[in-house]
């Protein structure tokens, strides 16, 4: 079992910048890779980004490449999604999510996820 709590959502204008972090309990972090997703009004659940157990490998969604970037550090069962020069359609909840797997853009193949954290970009 593992619970995932995001944490760092907020509004923020236009071109600005955030830091959403994901803190998974027990011991196995590492044996899950990662994934954040997102949810606007009225839409379904979107890929935004996810990285290997290790965090060696990394993929993005179109809409968001140059501007998002996911880590993890394992020592901190913790993962995180920086979010630079956003705009208001990155408006969403943000998800976090662990896949025994290897992670992917389809929401099915991931076994655990967070309750969520809002983000509002201002225009």
């Amino acid at each position: 079992q593992v619970q995932l709590v995001e944490s760092g959502g907020g509004l923020v204008q236009a071109g600005g910048s955030l830091r959403l972090s994901c803190a998974a309990s027990g011991r196995t972090f590492n044996f899950y890779a990662m994934g954040w997703f997102r949810q606007g009004p009225g839409k379904e659940r979107d890929f935004v980004a996810g990285i290997s157990r290790g965090g060696t490998s990394t993929d993005y969604a179109d809409s968001v490449k140059g501007r998002f970037t996911i880590s993890r550090d394992n020592a901190k069962n913790t993962v995180y999604l920086q979010m630079n020069s956003l705009k208001p359609e990155d408006t969403a909840v943000y998800y976090c999510a662990a896949a025994l797997t290897a992670y992917g853009s389809i929401p099915q193949i991931y076994n655990y996820w967070g309750q969520g954290t809002q983000v509002t970009v201002s225009s």
